[in-house]
């Protein structure tokens, strides 16, 4: 019997085991994958974080890189993998939860390697659940590779011929600005054009470090600029989406509206000659594993800033958890700080043995 158990082990989960820990909790991470720092590693080769080196520091361990350096997907994974070496963690990998009830007070929680109990369970798994493309893609012609971003890696996967990107957030964006810059055939776009930019850097500061200023990430979700900002288009950070769209190979198609075998209907024209598509669409939440659960209408779990309405269930890392800052890697600790006072005011602690103080540096 666990006091705490985690499910997750990246910067979520990694973030409540620090302040479990410092509370000297008996508690468990458990991650599907077989090594930590996985869910980025399994995103494409050049992937880098929007926030500069200053804006990445996890609670207790600075981000080993130099100030206004913009860290690779490996750097992010390996940063985990030494938060975990350095705080000692409990973490148990490849462990995937199938289903979640409680009985009697206690979580019971079934996976591949068998059952675990606790009294007490965070979810830290993220927004990123189910790689989400239209229904239609299914009646496109198997002689077309069809890629979520989710499993794209980098244009050596892609196929001769021309490609179509679909989506046009970041992922969209940076995925259309690497696949058109390596090939001189034609790259359709389907997306968003109007979509704001915005520079990584504005008068020679970072543009977190506006943000910051100004606390474009300390807004509440609940409050009216909170409000104005998660309901609006989130701009597109350190591309040059002008450039991109005037490039050569470019066209822009408009929205996708249906397909049939090897055509392809998009609001402008319809495409015949596709060789690609890669579906930079999006993803659907999934918490339909933890019985008993309350969802909102976006079908994720009904809160008030993690805690949820089940007793002793909590969350964190999920999309405007609190604040615009509830997604960054820096950001993530306000929250888990928040959650370990109420936990630390709330719920008693198991009497363990050998407890272990934690150091802090």
């Amino acid at each position: 019997m666990y006091d705490f158990i985690i499910i997750g082990a990246a910067q979520a989960g990694l973030s409540m085991a620090y302040q479990l820990k410092k509370q000297n909790r008996n508690f468990v991470i458990l991650d599907k994958e077989n090594e930590i720092g996985a869910s980025w590693l399994n995103r494409w080769d050049s992937l880098k974080l929007f926030t500069p080196t200053e804006f990445n520091h996890l609670e207790g361990l600075d981000f080993p890189a130099p100030k206004g350096h913009y860290p690779s997907k490996y750097e992010v994974a390996n940063y985990f993998k030494a938060y975990v070496n350095h705080f000692n963690f409990p973490v148990e990998l490849e462990t995937l939860v199938k289903k979640i009830d409680k009985q009697d007070g206690v979580f019971r929680l079934t996976t591949n390697q068998g059952e675990f109990y606790c009294k007490n369970l965070i979810i830290g798994t993220g927004p990123f659940h189910i790689p989400y493309t239209p229904a239609f893609s299914k009646k496109i012609d198997h002689s077309i590779l069809q890629l979520h971003s989710n499993y794209y890696k980098n244009t050596e996967q892609l196929k001769p011929g021309c490609t179509l990107v679909v989506g046009g957030g970041d992922s969209g964006y940076q995925i259309l600005d690497e696949i058109s810059a390596s090939t001189s055939n034609q790259v359709y776009f389907s997306g968003d054009t109007s979509v704001k930019t915005l520079p990584q850097e504005i008068l020679g500061k970072t543009l977190w470090w506006w943000f910051t200023k100004f606390g474009y990430l300390s807004f509440s979700k609940n409050s009216w600029l909170g409000k104005k900002i998660s309901q609006g288009k989130q701009p597109v950070i350190g591309t040059d989406v002008k450039e991109i769209l005037a490039r050569k190979n470019v066209l822009p198609v408009g929205h996708c509206l249906d397909a049939e075998e090897n055509i392809i209907t998009t609001e402008d024209q319809e495409i015949n000659n596709l060789s690609n598509i890669v579906w930079a669409t999006g993803y659907r939440p999934n918490f339909n594993w933890i019985k008993g659960l309350e969802l909102d209408k976006d079908n994720y779990p009904v809160h008030n800033r993690g805690i949820s309405n089940m007793k002793g269930l909590f969350f964190i890392g999920l999309p405007w958890l609190h604040t615009r800052g509830s997604a960054t890697l820096g950001g993530i600790k306000k929250d888990a700080a928040f959650l370990a006072e109420h936990i630390q005011q709330h719920i008693p602690k198991l009497k363990v043995e050998n407890e272990a103080v934690l150091e802090t540096h």
